[in-house]
Parts: C-alpha cells; sequence; structure tokens
C-alpha cells in the first residue's frame, strides 16, 4: 500500500472511529483520576529543571529551519506549499518551552556526532512524517554532501556515505504481529516476530497509535481469538508486548531507544473553542495556551504508563500536548488529493515534525 493511500485511510478511519477511542471508560476514567502531572517525572525530559514539552508557539522570522523547496525528500502529501496552500504564518512557529530554551538545531553537528551509526524510525505514516523532516533538516546543514536514497519494501534507507550514516524508516504501524488466517488479517497482540529487523541499530525511535484507531475485526491474545475488542485496551497489550520485547532483547549500553508519543489530530473544533470548526481547514494559526480547551489524550496516558512498567525506559519525546495546540500545522486540503480531501492527522512540511527532531537533538545532546 502506497503512502498516499495509508494517509487516505488513517484520515478516513481516524472520523469513522473516534467513537471506539472515547468509548474506553476505563482510560477516561483513569485520565482524569490522575491526569498528566502523577504519571512518573522519569518520562519527562529535564534540562536544568525545565520541562521541554510544556509550553507554547511563539512567531519567530528565522523560521523555517528549511525551504521545503530545497529538500528533494518530501512526499507529495506532505508538501503543502507546493500543493497551493496560500498561507505561510504556520511555518514560522517556534516552540518556547516555559523557563528554558530549545537548543537550535545543527545539523552538521549531528552528522559528525552520528558519523558511521545507522538510525531508524520504526512506525507508521507519523513516523514518515519525522523521518522525511529529519533528513531535509540534514540535506540543509551538508548541501553539497553526496547522499543516496532507497527503497526497500517497507524499509527506507537516507545515507550520508561521507559520514557513513545511514537514516532509515521502517513502516510497521503496529509494531505487534499481523497475520492472515481463515478468518481474515488478525492482530496477534503478544506477538512480535519481525523485532530482529530492530538489533544493531545505534538509535531506534519507535511510533504506534493513530492504525489503532482504523476499524479492525480480528485480535488474537494468548491463543483465544477476538472479533473486536476496544481498540485502547487492544493498544494497551500491544504496547506491553512490545516493551517486554525492547527489555528483554534491545543492550542499551549500545543502542539509544525513544518512543515518539502520540501525534494530535485536530478533529474537534470545541478544543480549541470553535466548534463549528470544519476540522483543522482554514486554521491559519496555533492555539493559545491559555485558551486550549482540549483534555489529556487517552494514547499519551497508555503510553506513559507502559513505558513507566518498563526495566530501561524508553525516553519518551512527549509531543502530543505541544502538537494539540498546532491546529494550524496540518496539510487540510493541500494533501494533494484536492479540495474534497481533508488531511487533519499528518503535518505540512517544513513544520510541526522539525520540531520533534529539534527535541529529539536537544534530548540527545542538550547540557
Amino acid at each position: 500500500m502506497g503512502w498516499r493511500n495509508v494517509i487516505v485511510r488513517i484520515v478516513i478511519l481516524l472520523s469513522v472511529n473516534l467513537a471506539v477511542i472515547n468509548s474506553s471508560n476505563e482510560v477516561d476514567e483513569e485520565l482524569h483520576r490522575v491526569g498528566r502531572s502523577r504519571l512518573r517525572t522519569r518520562q519527562r525530559r529535564l534540562i536544568n529543571g525545565c520541562d521541554l514539552f510544556r509550553g507554547n508557539w511563539v512567531y519567530d522570522e528565522s523560521y523555517p529551519l528549511y525551504d521545503s523547496r530545497s529538500c528533494p525528500f518530501i512526499g507529495s502529501g506532505f508538501d503543502c506549499q507546493r500543493n497551493g496552500r496560500p498561507d505561510q504564518d504556520y511555518l514560522k512557529y517556534r516552540w518556547q518551552p516555559h523557563g528554558c530554551d530549545l537548543q537550535r538545531f545543527d545539523g552538521k553537528v549531528l552528522v559528525e556526532r552520528w558519523k558511521g551509526k545507522k538510525i531508524m524510525f520504526v512506525g507508521d505514516s507519523l513516523s514518515f512524517n519525522q523521518w522525511e523532516s529529519l533528513t531535509c533538516m540534514l540535506h540543509t546543514a551538508v548541501p553539497h554532501a553526496r547522499y543516496t536514497l532507497e527503497y526497500r519494501g517497507t524499509l527506507s534507507i537516507f545515507s550520508i556515505p561521507e559520514y557513513e550514516l545511514s537514516i532509515m524508516m521502517l513502516k510497521n504501524g503496529f509494531l505487534v504481529d499481523v497475520v492472515t488466517q481463515q478468518v481474515g488479517r488478525v492482530l496477534r497482540l503478544d506477538s512480535i516476530s519481525t523485532g530482529s529487523r530492530w538489533l544493531g541499530i545505534d538509535v531506534l525511535i519507535f511510533n504506534s497509535y493513530h492504525w489503532w484507531t482504523h476499524r479492525w475485526e480480528y485480535f488474537e491474545v494468548g491463543g483465544r481469538l477476538f472479533k473486536d475488542m476496544d481498540h485502547m485496551e487492544a493498544y494497551r497489550i500491544a504496547l506491553k508486548t512490545w516493551a517486554k520485547w525492547i527489555d528483554s532483547n534491545i543492550d542499551h549500553s549500545r543502542t539509544q531507544v525513544f518512543f515518539q508519543g502520540v501525534s494530535a489530530a485536530h478533529l474537534n473544533g470545541s478544543e480549541w473553542r470553535q466548534p463549528r470548526a470544519r476540522f483543522c481547514y482554514r486554521q491559519t494559526r496555533p492555539i493559545d495556551e491559555s485558551k486550549f480547551a482540549g483534555v489529556p489524550h487517552p494514547g499519551e496516558f497508555i503510553v506513559k504508563s507502559v513505558l513507566d512498567e518498563m526495566q530501561n525506559p524508553a525516553c519518551l519525546l512527549d509531543i502530543t500536548y505541544l502538537s494539540q495546540l498546532r491546529k494550524d500545522g496540518h496539510p487540510s486540503i493541500y494533501a494533494g488529493g484536492g479540495p474534497k480531501y481533508l488531511d487533519c492527522s499528518h503535518w505540512c512540511l517544513a513544520g510541526v515534525p522539525d520540531t520533534w527532531n529539534q527535541l529529539l537533538y536537544t534530548v540527545l545532546f542538550g547540557q
């Protein structure tokens, strides 16, 4: 399935299955009971006591970090300017944490520090969004360096031979196994048979959430087949399977493990006090933090609770809140599918995923 088809399915099915997410009473009750603040603080990266993931978006004329016209790697679904988006203010916003500054992204430093390394994103098309962003940021930093771009089935590889550096994207939206049985396709929630592809990598950045909002009929746990089940409970079980696999198989002295976090979609204008809004259509400015009316994200809570139970917790890039504020950053009708196709799940490039990579850079190399 091509990436454009993936995007279409995610946008349509996310809308259809929003009720499935909201139906998880257990998750909703726990979110309101516990909230964000009582989760263990080791899942937040603090630099000199500053939480990088709480703050506001501020207008900055020095942005964006690269010109999308000079980057040859941006897929048609993310290239909003080429697809005719008329406004450009969404390119100019910088994430400003409360009480500190993000380290300015320096791609030349990054390729030098990552010389001889293998970096791999593992996940769905939101991972692909971040991977394409990083390739653009590095290409801009070393524009004269020769590069190669290969596609091997579900694996995409961007390499800079001068630095012996490979930045890979492995398409795997569920992380756990999907098998074909007599009844059809089955999500095997307690099985990972392809994890060998994650071994021997220096930096792993995992992501899984949006595909769990799709319509799906059969799940398998402990050898038992279930025709449908609560999707958020299935997500929790699968993430626990992934976490156990990472704890049992990854050598943390060799490999740094990150979890991308849950990227927010904008399907409900009530979250920014515009209940009549047509999703993200015609949104040109971020939500001011003081006016944000949204609630904690159910996927965010599940990710944090599972990571918190790991023996060697993956470092969480806690992107949910900062992406919740960016109702303006989606392709909307500028995803290349015409005015009837509305994408409020993915992000324009240049744009919000550049900040995810800036956060990754700060966590890796910040003082």
